[in-house]
C-alpha cells in the first residue's frame, strides 16, 4: 500500500469497485466531471493503483509554472479555439504505442453540458481500442468501472449508451451533470 492509497481510500473515504482489466491500450472516460477535485481523485487513484494515465486538459491550465507539473503528470494541451486535428494526432500516436493510457472527461467541462465532447470516442474508434467507463461518485464515494466499450462507429447510438452508463454517479456537484 502507498501513500496516495492511504490518502484516497482511508483518510478520504472512498472505495472501487473496478471489475474491468487494463489492456494493454486503452481510454478512461471518466464522468461526471463537476469540480476539480475529480482531476485529484483521479491522479491519487492513479498512484494508488501504480499506474501512470495521460490526460486531455484546456490550454489555460499549462501556464508558468504550473505548466512544466501538468506535462509531468501527463497533461496534453487542449486549444479549444483551434482546430487542430487533434483526435487524428492522439489516435494514430495510441496506434504507434505498445501501451496507451489516456483519461478524458467527455463533459469537457465542469458546467452542466448535456453535449458531451466525441474526441475520446473518435480516438478510440480510429486508434481500434477500448473505452473503460469510469463513474466517480462522491455521494457514495465510489470509483466504479464495470464496463469496457468497443466503438461500433455508430456514434449517436453508442454515445446514448455511454451516457446512460454514467445515470447512476452523482458528480460533487450534481447540479452541474446531466444526461
Amino acid at each position: 500500500m502507498n501513500l496516495y492509497h492511504k490518502i484516497l481510500f482511508d483518510w478520504m473515504g472512498f472505495r472501487e469497485e473496478v471489475s474491468e482489466p487494463f489492456p494493454a491500450k486503452y481510454i478512461i472516460a471518466l464522468a461526471p466531471h463537476t469540480s476539480n477535485w475529480d482531476f485529484i481523485i483521479g491522479m491519487l487513484f492513479c498512484r494508488a493503483k501504480d499506474f501512470n494515465c495521460n490526460f486531455l486538459m484546456k490550454k489555460e491550465w499549462f501556464f508558468w509554472p504550473l505548466g512544466k507539473l501538468m506535462h509531468k503528470l501527463g497533461g496534453i494541451p487542449v486549444y479549444r479555439s483551434k482546430k487542430t486535428g487533434l483526435t487524428d494526432i492522439v489516435a494514430e500516436k495510441a496506434k504507434e504505442m505498445d501501451t496507451f493510457r489516456l483519461c478524458i472527461t467527455p463533459e469537457g467541462t465542469r458546467k452542466a453540458n448535456k453535449e458531451w465532447k466525441k474526441g475520446f470516442y473518435y480516438i478510440a474508434l480510429k486508434a481500434n481500442i477500448p473505452i473503460l467507463l469510469y463513474g466517480l461518485d462522491y455521494k457514495r464515494k465510489l470509483i466504479k468501472c464495470s464496463r469496457t466499450f468497443i466503438p461500433t462507429g455508430n456514434v449517436e447510438k453508442d454515445m446514448e449508451e455511454i451516457k446512460q452508463y454514467f445515470t447512476e454517479f452523482e458528480g460533487k456537484h450534481p447540479e452541474r451533470f446531466i444526461i
